[in-house]
């Protein structure tokens, strides 16, 4: 077999499994990391915003007892910015505060946004776009940091 013929094999297969994805369990074209399962591996792939550019992350929630001692000790980790619980459907594609090489840290700490009375609720696609949004004297959004650490890697760019 030549090379040319297992590239065209290896796309294929990509392809195919970024179909299935898109065709898992869905609502409002947002995948959940509960709906698929198990989060190991894949099935803790979701869409995130960083700086106006989409990118693939990898989540995966640690434990209350491992949480609750990170937030005590460490106080170094990432920000993700969800509209729901990342183990929920998603509103509105997460947003992150770091990639790999630009402070990154594997640790992220979950922050909610929540749309303040009259306020239409939309996507944001940065970190700088979120806590505008959550600022002045009639702020748009209130940002909720819950206790919720995930373990993240960015696996790159969709």
């Amino acid at each position: 077999m030549n090379i040319g013929s297992k590239s065209a094999r290896a796309l294929a297969a990509l392809v195919v499994a970024y179909l299935v994805w898109c065709a898992g369990p869905q609502q409002g074209g947002l995948v959940s990391l509960a709906a698929a399962g198990s989060t190991n591996g894949a099935a803790g792939q979701m869409p995130a915003f960083y700086e106006g550019n989409l990118f693939t992350v990898n989540m995966k929630e640690l434990p209350d007892n491992a949480s609750a001692s990170i937030i005590a000790h460490n106080g170094n980790t990432n920000t993700i910015y969800a509209s729901n619980d990342l183990d929920d459907e998603q509103d509105f594609v997460p947003v992150i505060n770091a990639i790999q090489g630009e402070h990154f840290n594997p640790l992220w700490r979950q922050v909610l946004i929540v749309f303040n009375p009259g306020s239409t609720p939309h996507q944001f696609v940065s970190e700088d776009e979120v806590l505008d949004a959550a600022d002045g004297p009639h702020p748009e959004i209130t940002l909720v940091v819950t206790d919720e650490i995930y373990r993240c890697s960015v696996v790159g760019r969709k």
